[in-house]
């Protein structure tokens, strides 16, 4: 469940400053930011869901997920294809997400 959390948070994330780009970049009328400013609280609410003792480090194995979901909505959405420097950061990331969610922890 922690991971469709992160994902979805994700989507919420990207999406939320995603509509705020768009409005300061590609010159989208300002009610972009209604949905970009619900998209990015949603976010909020779904971090606090994690099952995690310390914020941090939720935060922090978020981090992976949010940069492979932000290439996917560079591929899906902007219709640009990430190269293969952004497919071996992303590896690297969230194998960094994975040890510090699957980590043994000192009781």
């Amino acid at each position: 469940m922690t991971w469709l959390t992160y994902l979805t948070a994700a989507f919420f994330e990207i999406a939320g400053c995603f509509a705020f780009w768009s409005w300061l970049r590609n010159d989208k009328p300002v009610a972009w930011l209604l949905p970009g400013i619900a998209c990015l609280i949603a976010f909020a609410a779904l971090l606090t869901r994690i099952e995690t003792e310390a914020a941090g480090r939720a935060f922090a194995a978020y981090g992976g997920i949010y940069i492979a979901a932000s290439l996917i909505w560079l591929w899906l959405v902007e219709e640009m294809r990430p190269d293969i420097y952004d497919l071996m950061g992303a590896g690297l990331c969230i194998a960094g997400a994975l040890l510090i969610v699957l980590g043994p922890r000192a009781a």
